[in-house]
C-alpha cells in the first residue's frame, strides 16, 4: 500500500472550513457495515448513505452514493452508467485513490482525489432529495452531517462533477 500523505479528519474539516461549509460531526464506536450503523444513525437527523468504490475492468474507477437502504443492482449499473461491468474496489486501490480503509468509504474521500481527478462520481438520485446527508469525515468512528447543497460545492472544489442517476434496482 502507498504510504503517501492523505488528508486527515481534521485536514477534511479544516478544508469544509476554508469553504464556508457548516458540517456537524458525532463521534462514535467504529462502524465498518450499514446494518452496524443502523444503531447510531437513528439519533441522527438527514439521509443516511452507503458508499461502493467500484471499477471496470477497463480500469475505470467509480464511487456510487446512495441512501443506505438503496439497493443497487451491481450486475446492471453499467447499463445506467458509462462503464462496463463493475466489481468492488480492493483496499489497496482504495487507499491508494480515496486515502480511506474499507469501512470509511465517503465522498468526502474526494479531497484525497483532487489533484488527479481518476475516480468518477455518482450520486443517487434520491440521496439529491435529502436535504441533509451524513458521511463518515475519512474515518468509520464518526458521522459529518453536510447539507445537500454544500456537499455538491465540496465536491466542486474538489473538481468532482457528479452524475446524478436513479440507482434503485428495478423491480422483476
Amino acid at each position: 500500500m502507498s504510504s503517501s500523505p492523505k488528508c486527515s479528519r481534521q485536514d477534511l474539516l479544516d478544508f469544509l472550513a476554508s469553504l464556508n461549509i457548516e458540517t456537524k460531526t458525532y463521534d462514535h464506536d467504529a462502524v465498518f457495515t450499514v446494518s452496524e450503523s443502523h444503531k447510531i444513525k437513528q439519533h441522527l437527523p438527514g439521509g443516511h448513505t452507503k458508499n461502493l468504490f467500484l471499477k471496470d475492468k477497463k480500469g475505470k474507477m467509480v464511487l456510487v452514493v446512495c441512501l443506505n437502504d438503496t439497493e443497487v443492482d451491481l450486475k446492471s449499473f453499467h447499463h445506467k452508467y458509462a462503464c462496463g461491468r463493475v466489481s468492488f474496489c480492493n483496499a489497496d486501490l482504495l487507499w491508494e485513490h480515496l486515502g480511506v480503509r474499507p469501512g470509511s468509504v465517503t465522498p468526502f474521500a474526494l479531497i484525497n482525489d483532487k489533484d488527479s481527478n481518476i475516480v468518477n462520481l455518482v450520486l443517487d438520485a434520491n440521496l439529491m432529495k435529502e436535504e441533509l446527508v451524513n458521511f463518515h469525515p475519512l474515518e468509520n468512528t464518526a458521522t459529518t452531517a453536510i447539507a445537500r447543497e454544500d456537499l455538491l460545492r465540496f465536491l466542486d472544489a474538489t473538481g468532482h462533477v457528479p452524475t446524478i442517476l436513479a440507482l434503485e434496482k428495478e423491480p422483476g
